[in-house]
């Protein structure tokens, strides 16, 4: 019975690193971003002010979080692109959108590894990594480890934070 029990441990073991290696080739995790992080995109707290709504504003440059299943994009699912509505650079394509009963809209992995970066966030009482947008570094929501395959992840989004764009529509050229 004990060897019956070590041979299913290590079969799970070995099982669930495998798919956690395979996980990882397919959709690897965007870069930690570090104090020394440079973003390409820099703008006075001014110039963000007239390029973004207040609520995109508090969002995205002070790091706040619109309520539970308030945003437009929460239930949402038109074939198309997100964009950053800070940079507008493109974020997350509707292939990877699911519905994770969160209230914001959620993605298992961003459009390309580089479309954002990875901040640790200590707030709350808790260790979480934040997501921003690698061109400016503005806040769009957190990721989590507990979203659906093939990533494992839940990237945890706020709408006001993105601006969708449908199947071959043209990129955004404003915030608003």
């Amino acid at each position: 019975m004990k060897k019956i029990c070590f041979y299913l441990l290590v079969v799970c073991v070995v099982g669930s690193s495998c798919a956690n290696a395979q996980k990882s080739k397919q959709y690897p995790d965007p870069p930690i971003a570090s104090a020394k992080t440079v973003y390409p995109m820099k703008l006075t707290n001014a110039e963000w002010k007239a390029r973004l709504t207040p609520t995109q504003y508090n969002i995205l440059r002070e790091e706040g979080t619109e309520t539970a299943f308030s945003g437009k994009l929460d239930h949402f699912y038109k074939k198309g692109t997100y964009y950053s509505a800070a940079s507008l650079q493109p974020l997350f394509s509707s292939d990877a959108k699911f519905n994770s009963g969160t209230g914001w809209p959620s993605f298992y992995a961003p459009i390309t590894p580089d479309a954002v970066r990875l901040v640790r966030d200590e707030s709350y009482g808790t260790v979480r990594w934040a997501v921003v947008d690698s061109k400016s570094g503005s806040h769009l929501g957190h990721v989590f480890d507990d979203g659906p395959d093939p990533s494992g992840k839940r990237y945890c989004m706020n709408s006001e934070a993105l601006i969708f764009v449908p199947e071959g529509g043209k990129p955004p050229t404003a915030s608003h």
